[in-house]
């Protein structure tokens, strides 16, 4: 439980807004994620819909029955007259109207979660395959096919997509700070005038000299659930260089995945075969190279990096007829670069016990 999720922000706003819970209670008020409300303004207020991978996200939806769950929306107060019809991810939701900008009668017709979106733009139609999405945050998912996965390291079950009557699940972990610790950087300390600086700066030295960041601005997400934690620097000497905390941040951003990834094959039973990587800061090479070694799997990088948006691209057009199987979606995904590991096991290992000394002292 946490309050990432929008049930309890939901149940918060009916219970602190004065009328809320009555004109929800008469169907005066309606509730979505952000799919919902851009689907309604679309269609003019014609659809109050979502799909199964934002209703999976809310902690009012049943994973296995794929509806509304009554014991949930009990226990958070949530009527059922506010909420949207569940869909799924590629179908026929309506047409645009009176939408400025745009012209009647254009077909809307996918819709996914952020991160699912991803995972599809990534192609990662497999079990076992798997993304994580660099941006102001991490988000590692990882296709767990057609039967739900109950963690039982701290991820979270969801549904990835439905495509018909079929329904597809993952295991997701989030990191709340990823990119953001970039601009933080750049907005809060002043130590680059570009996000982009932050590459060449980490490069000018070998190594973090010592230092270790934990990128808990914001507390951490999977699989710690600590939301009271905070960010920190350990190990600074006089010796420490602007260089030395560029390159720790970009270190710490990928040691948290570590955590994620490795959580995620636990729950698994086996290894991840590979990583597929989008998102602003996937462009970084030295975070993705050394991505690679603290994780010793190799990470893909496709020419597309703006997968949320491809992924949304091939549902809707999955619909509508621009594809006709995910098969073609496979082989339309292209390959910028490979990052293949090359750091040796035991510096891996000293990585990864100065990380988890780190966030126990965060």
């Amino acid at each position: 439980m946490d309050a990432y999720f929008s049930g309890t922000k939901v149940a918060w706003i009916l219970d602190n807004v004065a009328g809320a819970r009555t004109r929800a209670q008469n169907g005066e008020l309606a509730f979505g994620t952000i799919d919902s409300y851009l689907v309604w303004q679309l269609s003019g207020g014609q659809a109050h819909v979502t799909d199964v991978s934002n209703a999976s996200r809310t902690l009012l939806f049943n994973l296995h029955s794929m509806n509304w769950d009554a014991e949930l929306c009990e226990i958070l107060r949530v009527p059922a007259a506010v909420l949207p019809e569940v869909r799924s991810c590629s179908e026929h939701y309506g047409v645009t109207r009176n939408m400025p900008g745009l012209p009647d009668g254009i077909p809307i017709s996918g819709m996914a979660g952020d991160q699912q979106a991803a995972l599809f733009g990534q192609a990662c139609f497999e079990r076992g395959q798997a993304k994580c999405t660099y941006g102001t945050g991490a988000f590692l998912l990882v296709n767990t096919g057609e039967t739900p996965v109950a963690s039982e390291h701290g991820m979270l079950t969801t549904v990835a997509w439905q495509l018909g009557d079929k329904v597809t699940y993952a295991l997701e972990g989030s990191a709340f700070i990823a990119g953001a610790a970039v601009q933080w950087l750049r907005d809060g300390m002043g130590l680059i005038s570009d996000a982009a600086e932050i590459e060449g700066l980490a490069a000018s030295v070998n190594d973090c000299g010592g230092v270790i960041f934990v990128p808990a601005l914001t507390g951490l997400g999977a699989p710690h659930w600590r939301p009271e934690a905070r960010g920190a620097f350990l190990g600074i000497t006089r010796g420490t260089t602007q260089a030395h905390l560029a390159r720790a941040v970009l270190e710490g951003i990928a040691l948290q995945i570590t955590d994620i990834l490795n959580a995620m094959a636990d729950d698994l039973g086996s290894p991840l075969a590979g990583l597929r990587v989008d998102g602003g800061a996937c462009k970084n090479n030295l975070l993705m190279q050394f991505q690679a070694d603290i994780l010793s799997t190799t990470i893909k990088r496709p020419t597309m990096i703006e997968t949320t948006a491809l992924g949304a691209a091939f549902l809707g057009g999955l619909s509508a007829g621009v594809w006709s199987s995910t098969q073609e979606i496979t082989d339309a995904w292209l390959e910028d670069r490979e990052f293949v590991p090359q750091m040796t096991s035991q510096a891996v290992q000293s990585h990864l016990e100065r990380w988890s000394d780190a966030v126990s002292r965060s």
